[in-house]
């Protein structure tokens, strides 16, 4: 096979990419060039320790592995070793602090009650009947369908519109199928077998993941100003955003972007958990995350605290949540197919299907694609 058909250029070192890089130089031998934007590799899910503090930050938001894909939990296991944090998920409303998912210890703190598992069932229905909703038109419709006017109101409406920027009548109904309802006082957000914090940190995985000879990472390195001058390649897999990847000819998908405030405090501990949701929709902010809570195995005499901000990005921002509405699912058919036109492009990751994906689904969907990749 001549250097061409053994050379495989990525953009993006996220996870989507670093799988495929690792793969190709491992499992298929071939020479990666890897493009990476930023300054770092790990995409949003990079982390690293505070000099000032030695805390784990995540840089880009909380970062929390879980999975019940037995191949994915193997694959990783090779790179890092897991703290076996289980995550719990906090929210203020009203000056009062609820536990979610939305459980029985939540519904019972907010009605004041001391409800069986099947009297808080008969009453989530029943609120939910109320509402007369069979078929959902948008994510207010779909979450009252699901639990009912006062625990919409309570957790989710003035939360999702702050978050997303717009009102939950114009959200696709999808967006709220991420959050459970639980009968128990089982307060962990994930349901998932196996869960954690890398115990050397995000970045240490990732460098790990990388170590290969095969493998040349550029750093800083945009793909707009370097696609004339990359080496010739079988493939190119991109995983940036894919309305970027032909100029938004058509049109900008609809994005969401967040930015952070970062704090160095000298307490021992700030809010006594890892993520807070300000469900208020007066609060300027979303969440506060306090990282040092994500490794309780260590010890810190000080805090680092982010409070984060959600906007609509400019052509400049980085983008982070897809928003998927009708217009947005036109408009990505659209640039769908002018991709399915490049034989030798492959677009993959949350920006470049524009889908939004876990850790666990993006490494899951690298590996199937190099399954599939290499052996074209």
């Amino acid at each position: 096979m001549d250097a061409k058909n053994k050379t495989v250029v990525i953009v993006g070192a996220g996870f989507y990419g670093a799988v495929m890089a690792e793969r190709f130089a491992n499992a298929a031998g071939c020479r990666v060039v890897l493009l990476e934007k930023r300054g770092h590799i790990g995409g949003n899910s990079w982390s690293c320790a505070d000099p000032e503090t030695g805390i784990e930050e995540h840089v880009y938001g909380p970062h929390i592995f879980h999975t019940s894909d037995e191949r994915v939990w193997e694959y990783i296991n090779r790179f890092t070793a897991f703290n076996g944090y289980r995550h719990t998920v906090w929210a203020a409303r009203q000056g009062k602090v609820y536990p979610l998912p939305f459980g029985l210890a939540a519904i019972n703190l907010l009605m004041g009650k001391r409800w069986s598992p099947q009297e808080a069932e008969a009453w989530v229905l029943e609120e939910a009947a109320k509402e007369g909703i069979h078929t959902p038109q948008n994510l207010e419709e779909k979450a009252l369908s699901l639990i009912g006017r006062p625990l919409y109101e309570a957790f989710v409406k003035e939360y999702t519109e702050k978050h997303w920027g717009r009102k939950a009548t114009e959200l696709p109904a999808y967006i709220i199928s991420r959050l459970p309802v639980r009968y128990t006082y089982n307060v962990g957000y994930y349901k998932d077998v196996w869960q954690g914090i890398p115990v050397e940190g995000y970045g240490r995985l990732f460098g790990r993941m990388l170590e290969h000879p095969n493998i040349e990472v550029r750093l800083e390195a945009d793909y707009a100003e370097h696609r004339d001058t990359l080496p010739e390649h079988r493939w190119l897999i991109y995983t940036g955003a894919i309305d970027q990847f032909f100029g938004f000819r058509h049109g900008r998908l609809g994005w969401r972007s967040v930015r952070f405030d970062r704090q160095v405090l000298d307490v021992p501990d700030y809010q006594g958990t890892a993520v807070l949701n300000e469900c208020d929709g007066a609060v300027a902010y979303t969440r506060t995350h306090e990282f040092k809570h994500f490794t309780p195995e260590r010890r810190f005499d000080r805090t680092v605290v982010y409070r984060e901000f959600s906007f609509s990005p400019s052509e400049a921002d980085d983008v982070y949540y897809p928003i998927r509405t009708p217009e947005d699912q036109a408009l990505l058919a659209k640039y769908e197919a002018e991709a399915a036109a490049l034989p030798k492009v492959h677009f993959g990751g949350r920006l470049g299907s524009y889908a939004y994906l876990d850790m666990d689904q993006a490494i899951a969907a690298a590996l199937t694609a190099f399954d599939q990749l290499a052996g074209d």
